[in-house]
């Protein structure tokens, strides 16, 4: 299809641009954060935000600071590893997301807490298939993120693009590129 074609058939809406940050602790549990606020309200997501455009953020800086500001740790961003890239059209009827997922390497600890969000806690793996989390995380970008895993200790993430069509009745995906980890 070409860009023309892609362009004239769609209202001209830009991409949001935002970060996903995959936080594990020493038992290799992830934290989660249960949302009391729109996007994805009632449901569990990874920690993230909105890049701040307007101060020129690089996405690792956004994924820095929503660590920060949402678990409270100051990590460099050496800790950060990029593995994924999503992006979302029509994600809730409302616009386009371009969401960069990072990972941060090694254990983190943070106690589960409220905070403005939403509850923040942590959940083994197994435990997500009966999570409230959106339809995306479920079917796309968690089973992404686990294949981009290191398969053994000193192994290499992965790397991923996906992109999800929102729009209409069922969400269709097409996985751009996939490098599992080693």
């Amino acid at each position: 299809m070409s860009t023309d074609t892609l362009a004239g058939s769609l209202p001209q809406k830009p991409y949001r641009i935002a970060c996903l940050c995959d936080l594990r602790d020493a038992h290799n549990r992830v934290l989660l954060l249960h949302r009391k606020k729109e996007p994805n309200f009632n449901l569990v997501s990874p920690i993230g935000g909105k890049l701040d455009v307007a101060l020129g953020e690089s996405p690792m800086q956004c994924a820095q600071r929503e660590v920060h500001e949402e678990a409270d740790l100051d990590l460099p961003l050496s800790r950060f590893r990029l593995i994924g890239l999503v992006s979302e059209q029509e994600f809730e009827g409302k616009g386009h997301w371009l969401m960069f997922v990072y990972r941060v390497i090694g254990a983190v600890e943070v106690t589960p807490r409220d905070m403005r969000e939403g509850r923040l806690d942590w959940f083994h793996l197994d435990q997500l298939k009966d999570l409230p989390v959106p339809e995306t995380d479920r079917k796309v970008i968690w089973p992404l993120m686990h294949a981009a895993e290191p398969k053994s200790a000193g192994g290499q993430h992965g790397f991923f693009t996906v992109h999800i069509d929102c729009r209409g009745g069922e969400m269709q995906w097409h996985v751009e590129q996939q490098i599992p980890g080693t």
